[in-house]
């Protein structure tokens, strides 16, 4: 199969993708969670066997303590993640006796905890801030890395491509996370920062790879024929490295398969955005970025004609 031949189909899926998530984002945002917003988070648990998830969701709504717009996840084996708006000492006292109150169970706290709204947005900057600098420090080193190849596509043009990559691997999770935020209520915490971070290394990691290997069969090519045999050059680095991505990728994703559906509740968020991560990496790698060393290059040839 020629991809550089069917790049296009490529570009309009990858668009469509984007384009999906950018309307999600911009519509609906994100549901962040009290790691960003700021809020009390307490755990509990119960003795005995865990307290099913809809009763003690309903005996929280009819507490008579307001607790915001809170979300409940499972912990442990008998316990709960509570979080939810700012609470006192006094209104998480009437919390856990509530809950105590159904069928006897003895409830015990393990964990309470509040963020304040600053804080929160002090984090929330600051995850923005780390994303944006991971990237930028990436892009000037694959740059600095690929000056020697300058020819015939500039080795800037490589740094830029690794810039477009990021954002396609970390706007289709974020536009995941938007949807199931509006439908689903599911939260954006830290660990999904953590988990794009994650990502954007995994990702450059696969489309150095390839790179690498164009840099490697350019080298050994003739400086003449470097802009002639381009194209070719680029096919055949992406034939010889796009056994080892896909196979590492799948190795990745059973394992973080696993950890979504035998770990528990808290890691469920994050492994999802790194699922989604490695397969949008393992794809911008094989069918976005090296492709586009084409694209540029003939953009740069018909600019010049």
């Amino acid at each position: 199969m020629s991809i550089i031949k069917y790049r296009k189909i490529f570009y309009w899926f990858s668009g469509l993708l984007i384009l999906c998530s950018i309307f999600s984002v911009s519509f609906w945002g994100l549901k962040f969670g009290t790691d960003f917003t700021g809020g009390s988070l307490l755990e509990f648990k119960t003795d005995g066997v865990r307290i099913e998830k809809s009763i003690v969701n309903d005996t929280l709504q009819n507490s008579g303590v307001d607790l915001g717009d809170f979300s409940l996840r499972e912990a442990g084996d008998t316990g709960y993640i509570l979080r939810s708006k700012n609470i006192n000492l006094e209104q998480k006292a009437i919390v856990l006796s509530k809950i105590d109150a159904i069928d006897e169970k003895t409830v015990t706290e393990t964990k309470f905890s509040d963020i304040g709204p600053t804080l929160g947005k002090e984090l929330r900057s600051q995850a923005i801030l780390a994303i944006i600098l991971v990237s930028i420090l990436i892009a000037l080193y694959v740059a600095f890395v690929f000056r020697k190849v300058s020819k015939p596509v500039s080795s800037w043009n490589y740094g830029f491509i690794t810039i477009v990559t990021f954002i396609h691997d970390v706007l289709v999770p974020v536009g995941l996370f938007s949807i199931m935020g509006h439908f689903a209520g599911v939260e954006v915490d830290t660990l999904f920062v953590v988990a794009i971070l994650v990502v954007l290394g995994y990702s450059i990691n696969d489309t150095i790879v390839v790179f690498d290997r164009v840099r490697e069969n350019l080298m050994n090519t003739d400086e003449n024929q470097r802009k002639s045999k381009f194209e070719d050059i680029v096919e055949k680095s992406l034939h010889d490295t796009w056994g080892r991505s896909i196979n590492t990728s799948l190795t990745v994703f059973l394992s973080l398969l696993a950890i979504y559906f035998v770990g528990g509740e808290v890691t469920k968020a994050f492994s999802l955005a790194m699922i989604v991560g490695v397969v949008c990496g393992a794809y911008s790698s094989i069918f976005i970025s090296s492709p586009l060393l084409v694209t540029i290059k003939k953009w740069q040839d018909k600019k010049a004609s």
